[in-house]
């Protein structure tokens, strides 16, 4: 049987090497976050352009996830086999490659079988552009690496759709594909040519074939699962309800299968570590709060706030602002705070911000809208850098692409539940407030039959008078809704801080201006 070879980290880069291999591997990052929201905006045109409907469209969405969310746990198993560096450059070329292939595309069958291929060599990249830019710099900069990491991650979602929509309407759909063949191609030069002389060891470890194999089955069906739960009104379709099933079942043989494989292609023993565990639940939940609102908001503006989508875009753009200049200064004093704090900090904020949503009404102006979205980027600057950090405290060299390719898949796979469930939430609380609300609307109801008696003396048929009425309702309704939905998550976000405090990163002491959490990161890289 073979053995796992020992690791020795590699020194930092230094000066011009470590400016252009952040820039290098952030480009990258970017690439790759941005292409997972930018298609969003474009599913009318693609789906219109292709002669398909608007439903069979969000296939272009759920091929890319269900295909890179298999492949963020393997990352760990791919990067032992073929190395870190050769890994991420040739995941760099083939989601070129793939992308090409997008914007070529003839048809919708085409399309999607080509955006899983960009989904599933998409999958290494983030983890181990976090693992090789945290071998780039010394222990005491772990924190500030982590920061640059971040913010490529945090602004690329509020780019996306605005990106994606501006191309669509003034150039071509294809575009959105094709803007990724300069960068991708960039990168990869960079990156190769800055760290290829800094492979990590390969292991050549056996192909766990039925490992893969149930992974695939119980992520494709989970995916598919909650892409298509709300359309098909979940469990009371018989297709969700079987999805749910082949998920269950096999999830339930995956985890018994890899916990008893010698040669695992994923590394589930991570979660006997108490700092992992703790740190990727809670980023996970988080997440999911964070993106299921992130989603909501937007939705309602356009459907009941008569918000056109660049407005919109530009509305939930600002989150970005606070991120950017804060991210920094986290990353910078993460060694000096306990990350636990700032951790807890993020959650509070995020809490508020919702909270102040949770307050909006129909009456509710740009400023109203925009003020708890500033704030939301002070709460993400304070919210990745610290647990990821806390995640990663303590892992050895040879295991930081696995876990950090583990807790990706359990965050995104957070981010997936927490937009159906949310989504999900407020149709339902809708259904309940438009009743409740329509039971007013009757002759006994003074402002009810003094509306409807302006209506008709401008010119309206009673039964448009109600329709127009019935639009008022619907627009009441889902703001009650939305401010049920923004209410619980900022409750979920509270219960939360306590949480964070299960782990146990260790300190620095007095003065040594690093982290130990941050120093045990960074020399995992390698």
């Amino acid at each position: 049987m073979a053995t796992a070879p020992s690791f020795t980290p590699l020194p930092p880069l230094q000066g011009s090497a470590r400016l252009w291999g952040t820039i290098a591997l952030s480009l990258a990052t970017f690439m790759n976050v941005l292409d997972s929201s930018i298609a969003n905006v474009s599913l009318p045109a693609i789906a219109g352009d292709l002669g398909v409907s608007a439903n069979q469209g969000t296939w272009v969405i759920t091929s890319f996830g269900v295909a890179n969310a298999i492949a963020l746990p393997l990352t760990g198993w791919l990067s032992q086999r073929f190395g870190q560096v050769r890994l991420f450059v040739t995941s760099v070329l083939l989601f070129v490659l793939a992308s090409w292939l997008c914007g070529l595309a003839p048809n919708m069958t085409t399309l999607i079988i080509f955006r899983a291929l960009q989904g599933f060599v998409a999958g290494p990249m983030i983890p181990l552009s976090q693992g090789l830019l945290l071998s780039s710099y010394p222990p005491a900069l772990a924190g500030l690496a982590m920061a640059l990491w971040a913010m490529t991650t945090l602004v690329a979602p509020v780019v996306g759709p605005l990106l994606g929509g501006w191309i669509t309407d003034n150039i071509y759909w294809s575009w959105i594909f094709y803007i990724n063949i300069p960068i991708g191609l960039l990168a990869a030069f960079m990156v190769w040519t800055i760290y290829h002389k800094r492979e990590s060891v390969i292991h050549k470890l056996p192909i766990d074939g039925v490992g893969l194999g149930l992974l695939v089955l119980w992520v494709g069906a989970l995916q598919i699962m909650l892409d298509k739960g709300k359309e098909l009104d979940w469990f009371h379709s018989p297709e969700v309800t079987a999805l749910g099933l082949v998920s269950l079942v096999g999830f339930a043989f995956f985890l018994a299968w890899e916990l008893t494989e010698k040669h695992p292609v994923v590394d589930l023993r991570l979660f006997k570590r108490r700092n992992f565990w703790s740190g990727t639940l809670a980023i996970a939940i988080g997440y999911g709060l964070f993106f299921g609102n992130v989603v909501l908001l937007p939705l309602w503006l356009q459907q009941f706030m008569g918000y056109p989508s660049t407005d919109a875009g530009m509305l939930l753009a600002p989150v970005g602002l606070f991120a950017i200049i804060l991210s920094p200064v986290v990353g910078k004093n993460i060694g000096k705070v306990d990350p636990r704090c700032l951790a807890s900090f993020a959650f509070l904020v995020f809490a508020v911000v919702l909270i102040m949503r949770s307050h909006f009404n129909t009456q509710a102006d740009f400023g109203t809208i925009m003020i708890p979205t500033l704030l939301q980027g002070v709460g993400m600057a304070f919210f990745f850098i610290p647990l990821s950090v806390i995640l990663l405290a303590g892992i050895t060299p040879d295991k930081i692409p696995a876990a950090s390719g583990l807790s990706s898949f359990v965050r995104i796979v957070a981010g997936s539940f927490g937009t159906s469930i949310a989504t999900t939430v407020w149709q339902d609380r809708a259904a309940m407030h438009h009743a409740q609300l329509a039971e007013s609307v009757n002759q006994g109801n003074a402002a009810a039959t003094q509306m409807l008696a302006g209506l008709g003396s401008v010119g309206l048929s009673p039964e448009q008078a109600l329709a127009q009425v019935n639009r008022l309702v619907d627009q009441q309704a889902y703001m009650l809704a939305a401010n049920d939905v923004f209410y619980v998550s900022a409750i979920i976000f509270l219960m939360l801080i306590p949480f964070v405090w299960l782990s146990r990163p260790k300190m620095p002491s007095s003065g040594t201006g690093g982290g130990a959490a941050s120093a045990d990161a960074a020399a995992g890289a390698h």
